[in-house]
């Protein structure tokens, strides 16, 4: 028979007060999510050693611990409901506002981490048929039977941005983390491994990876969860035979004007805008060789993902020491702790969304599971939005387009192509149509391949700013992803 379970604590996880505070210290959010066993850990006779027993708190009856969390999801739990109670629509709003928003997935090889950020195996690789059209605000696109975390929350920004319209841009990358060394899965060409560099004001990140817009659901789901998805490192062993071999990262870059009012005249103008970004980390599952009868590239690829998981719980046993006591922080152990750095101790917000299976036989990993989220749970961020000032965006922009400018040119006498002459002038108030600014010409790839330069006649002089209403950003920003694609394909 099974132990009667234990009172639960009279103060509820989910009563705490764990919203982001802007400046003070936050504490991560973490969430639980229990998966139903599998029809092969039935027939074999597994049984069920974890219990939720509401409040948003979980019991291990073997053990007999309890654990508590912000929220808590048994197996009936809906996508939806996972979306909804996690805090998720939350977050994407605070992405909107200009703060960088993290959500990870972790736990043991097999436990619905995928699942839970991208819906079914299926419909991830466009094999799924239960598709639902919907139709609304004039458009009408096919959306997952069972969306993840990640479509929800496209679907969320995309609302948002028909509703702003030009106000908001959306812009996408997606890489992956394959035996510590960093992959674009966007990038049209041959595979390469990318630098992971470091900077006083933007922390660690990945070099010449490359960014892609995106305006409707269905442009992305192709794009990004299909495409970028196939290309990731997956492979069968035997407790998983869809086993994640890297951990991938989804970003989206989200750009939107900030409003304010001069107190004097009353009036609203454009002072700025803010950056914020919405990541999905996609971790690979810790495993044990011995169960999954890993051999050859397989273990060594298990020992890879198990020194990552490693550095980043090391990480975060020490984060979650209060700060007057923490030491260093050993981000440079591996390449995923680098990448979360800021997520983990800086200024964004974080959701952990911890998965477990509730078999009898997998206990000793649900256990570390459960151990790993309650630590993580101790860790706080300050977060801060990120708002820029438009005299400090367009330099920054000029600069990053001045430096892609030189390798383009670089790159184009090493193939041997002409050299295509520069000339300044002024950022373009008005473009002639929708989407294409004066002198692009919008055909720059034909059969011979590269015709003629992205910013020919675009760059403004140094130091020259547009006047004020003139559509600056949105053309620079234009020319800089024009430029990283031609750079990308001379590569």
């Amino acid at each position: 028979p099974t132990p009667p379970l234990p009172p639960v604590s009279q103060r509820s996880p989910s009563k705490e007060q764990e919203g982001p505070v802007v400046g003070r210290d936050t504490r991560l959010r973490v969430v639980l999510r229990v998966r139903p066993l599998t029809c092969t850990e039935t027939q074999r006779g597994d049984h069920r050693v974890v219990h939720s027993l509401g409040d948003s708190t979980i019991h291990v009856t073997r053990h007999d611990a309890t654990f508590g969390f912000s929220a808590v999801f048994d197996e009936g739990a809906s996508q939806e409901a996972v979306f909804e109670g996690s805090g998720m629509r939350q977050l994407v709003e605070l992405a909107i506002d200009g703060f960088a928003c993290t959500v990870f997935a972790f736990g043991q090889t097999g436990s619905g981490k995928t699942y839970t950020l991208m819906g079914p195996l299926a419909q991830v690789q466009g094999l799924d048929s239960g598709s639902r059209l919907v139709v609304g605000a004039g458009r009408s696109e096919k959306r997952p039977a069972a969306p993840g975390l990640m479509q929800r929350s496209f679907s969320c920004l995309l609302e948002q941005r028909l509703n702003r319209g030009s106000d908001l841009a959306l812009s996408a990358s997606y890489l992956e983390i394959y035996n510590e060394q960093v992959w674009d899965l966007l990038s049209p060409g041959p595979p390469c491994a990318l630098p992971l560099r470091w900077s006083k004001t933007r922390g660690f990140y990945v070099e010449n990876q490359l960014s892609v817009d995106f305006e409707s659901l269905e442009a992305i789901a192709d794009l990004l969860l299909k495409a970028g998805s196939q290309r990731r490192r997956t492979s069968a062993h035997a407790l998983n035979k869809h086993s994640s071999r890297s951990h991938a990262l989804l970003t989206i870059h989200i750009r939107s004007r900030a409003v304010s009012t001069d107190p004097a005249s009353g009036t609203w103008g454009r002072t700025g805008h803010k950056q914020g970004i919405l990541c999905f980390v996609d971790l690979a599952g810790s495993e044990r060789v011995k169960e999954t009868n890993s051999s050859g590239e397989l273990s060594v690829e298990a020992n890879n993902i198990n020194r990552s998981l490693l550095a980043l719980g090391h990480c975060i046993s020490l984060l979650a020491k209060p700060r007057g006591k923490r030491t260093h922080i050993p981000y440079r152990d591996s390449k995923l702790t680098q990448l979360l750095a800021r997520s983990l101790g800086g200024s964004g917000i974080t959701l952990m969304v911890a998965c477990i299976s509730p078999s009898s036989r997998c206990l000793s990993e649900t256990l570390s599971t459960l151990h790993y989220a309650s630590r993580a749970r101790k860790v706080t961020t300050r977060p801060l939005a990120n708002r820029v000032s438009r005299e400090k965006l367009l330099q920054t922009l000029e600069e990053e387009i001045h430096a892609l400018q030189l390798e383009n040119l670089s790159l184009r006498q090493q193939l041997r192509l002409p050299r295509v002459p520069m000339r300044s002038m002024e950022v373009p108030r008005t473009p002639s149509r929708a989407g294409v600014w004066p002198g692009w010409g919008g055909g720059r790839y034909g059969p011979t391949g590269l015709q003629h330069s992205p910013l020919e006649g675009q760059l403004p002089s140094e130091g020259q700013l547009p006047l004020e209403g003139a559509p600056a950003w949105p053309s620079l920003y234009g020319l800089l992803r024009d430029f990283v694609v031609e750079n990308e394909q001379m590569r």
